[in-house]
């Protein structure tokens, strides 16, 4: 299998938002679909914490990607019409520069020692690839949870670049129940004698503070009533259940949170978690309204929007996008706001493709 993707190397030094810089940094980031002649036809995406660049199968990775549904010809995000792009985040350990990359002053990996990282960073990191790559205004602006939130950024810190935008279940801000849930992961992790102070390896690997960090986002990714139609209190079967193990596993939902826990260990960074996880935390769009948030969404200018939501999402509850569409409407987009029921809550999007994909697909055959 081949890799597809590829990097974009950034302006060096590449300055930080809350001081320090990267020497040498890159962004990494596949793409599908052909730029047209006029450069008019990007579309970007950008991703909540822990995915990729590969959001789809293509000819040199045909291995599924995060969103594969939605990507593809005559698909939501249709290549036969646009040149889709999707960035990995700067300091997301797939590919782009991060805690676990090295750094050329010291030839150790940066660990701790990497630069506070906001999601304006992010945000110009992912702006400087488009650049690279000759396109000077996206068709569309696509932003997935954290990545909704990096979206904001981008068009805020880089007016008319961006024509149209999609939300996707985000926030303007973090509230303080996302805050309190982000917190008791990162504590997770630190408090594990593993992480060490950021000082681990593969040997040596915070495996149990990783565990509990993606049990707790898989708790608040899914909904109450999916927990309920999925798992009632269905226990285990006895050849299931460790019944030597004091206070063991007995119910079907928690053999279903360590089994996520198990496919996601040693599958990200550690220290690029914590990062990232601050990063959404410390996002606030009523810092660019003198503090209010809604005046902060009325200095961005697209002309089109569509803001997705979803009813059982307790991590980016509807209320908030609906103040994004209403900020967005405010400064003269034309906004289609979309609400759905579906019962999965914050995943919803990787998981109703359907109700995703006529919401998408529909909004972008209308640009």
């Amino acid at each position: 299998m081949g890799d597809a993707r590829r990097y974009h190397p950034l302006s060096s030094p590449f300055r930080m938002k809350r001081g320090g810089e990267l020497l040498g940094a890159r962004v990494a980031y596949e793409t599908w679909g052909t730029l047209n002649a006029a450069r008019d036809n990007a579309i970007l995406i950008l991703t909540g914490l822990s995915p990729s660049a590969h959001a789809a199968a293509n000819t040199q990775d045909p291995s599924p990607g995060w969103w594969e549904a939605m990507i593809g010809p005559g698909r939501a995000f249709d290549t036969d019409r646009f040149h889709v792009i999707c960035v990995n985040s700067l300091g997301s350990d797939k590919g782009s520069t991060c805690p676990a990359s090295i750094d050329p002053a010291t030839g150790e990996p940066y660990r701790l020692t990497f630069p506070e990282l906001s999601l304006e960073d992010v945000a110009n990191a992912a702006h400087e690839t488009v650049s690279g790559l000759g396109i000077a205004r996206l068709a569309c602006l696509v932003g997935c949870s954290m990545g909704g939130m990096s979206a904001l950024a981008y068009m805020l810190l880089h007016p008319d670049t961006v024509r149209t935008h999609i939300s996707v279940d985000t926030a303007p801000q973090a509230q303080p129940f996302a805050i309190a849930i982000r917190s008791l992961q990162r504590e997770a992790i630190r408090l594990d004698p593993r992480w060490n102070g950021g000082h681990y390896d593969d040997d040596v690997w915070p495996e149990h503070g990783m565990s509990i960090a993606r049990k707790l986002g898989v708790i608040t990714y899914r909904s109450a009533m999916e927990w309920n139609g999925r798992f009632a209190r269905i226990r285990l079967d006895a050849d299931e259940r460790d019944d030597n193990a004091p206070f063991g596993f007995e119910f079907q939902v928690e053999s279903y949170l360590e089994a996520h826990a198990r496919r996601f260990n040693r599958q990200f960074d550690p220290n690029s978690y914590l990062y990232l996880s601050r990063a959404s935390d410390w996002f606030d769009m009523a810092e660019y309204g003198d503090g209010d948030v809604m005046r902060g969404l009325q200095r961005i200018q697209v002309t089109r929007a569509l803001v997705i939501g979803v009813s059982t999402d307790i991590l980016f509850p509807l209320e908030q996008q609906e103040t994004i569409a209403r900020g967005l409407e405010a400064a003269g987009a034309a906004v289609d706001f979309v609400a759905l029921d579906s019962p999965q809550g914050h995943d919803a999007f990787l998981v109703d493709i359907e109700n995703y994909s006529k919401a998408i697909g529909g909004f972008l055959a209308s640009i």
